[in-house]
C-alpha cells in the first residue's frame, strides 16, 4: 500500500501532501470531481459528508458539511479557481468553525500519470499565516488526510473491480 507523505517545514505557511494511487489519472481526477464519488472518500472514517454545493469547474463554488458519529457538524467551503481535467485543480478552502472569518487557504492539486496505470497526487496548501497552517495540524488534519487517502484507494480499487466484472 502507498503511504501518504505530508511535508510541513517549520516557519512556512504551506504544506504538501503526496500520495501515489493504483489507478489511472482520469479515474483519480474523477474521484475529485464527481459528487457521487467525492462524498465516499473525503474525510476521516466515521464521518459522513453532505454536499451543499459542488461545482467542479473553473469559477465554481463548493460547500460541504461533515458530520461525526455524535452528530457534530463541521462546514467547509471554497471557490474553484481552475479545474483543468485531468491535470490540476486550484481552489480555496475555508473551515467555517473558526470564530473569526478570513482563514482561507489556497490549494493546488496536481495529478501526474505514472507508468503502470498509476497516479501521483501532489497537493500544495498555502495559508495566510504560519499560525493558520499550524492550527490546521493541531486540529488533527494529518490523520484526516491519511484516512481520506486510504478511503480513496479503497474506492478506486472497488471501481476497478466493478469495471473488470463488467468487461468479462
Amino acid at each position: 500500500m502507498n503511504e501518504i507523505q505530508v511535508t510541513a517545514e517549520p516557519g512556512k505557511q504551506e504544506f504538501f501532501i503526496t500520495r501515489e494511487l493504483n489507478a489511472p489519472r482520469e479515474l483519480v481526477f474523477k474521484a475529485f470531481t464527481d459528487p457521487n464519488l467525492y462524498v465516499q472518500w473525503l474525510g476521516p472514517r466515521g464521518i459522513t459528508m453532505t454536499l451543499v454545493k459542488f461545482e467542479p469547474k473553473t469559477g465554481g463554488m463548493w460547500r460541504y458539511i461533515s458530520k461525526d458519529k455524535d452528530g457534530n457538524e463541521f462546514g467547509f467551503h471554497g471557490v474553484n479557481h481552475e479545474v483543468q481535467a485531468p491535470e490540476r485543480i486550484i481552489d480555496t478552502f475555508e473551515y467555517e468553525g473558526l470564530p473569526e472569518k478570513g482563514h482561507v487557504a489556497l490549494q493546488t492539486a496536481r495529478f501526474m500519470e505514472l507508468p503502470g496505470g498509476r497516479t501521483k497526487v501532489m497537493i500544495q496548501v498555502v495559508f495566510q499565516s504560519v499560525t493558520d497552517r499550524d492550527g490546521m495540524f493541531q486540529s488533527g488534519a494529518e490523520e484526516g488526510f491519511t484516512q481520506s487517502y486510504e478511503r480513496l484507494e479503497e474506492l478506486l480499487e472497488k471501481i476497478k473491480r466493478q469495471k473488470e466484472i463488467v468487461a468479462r
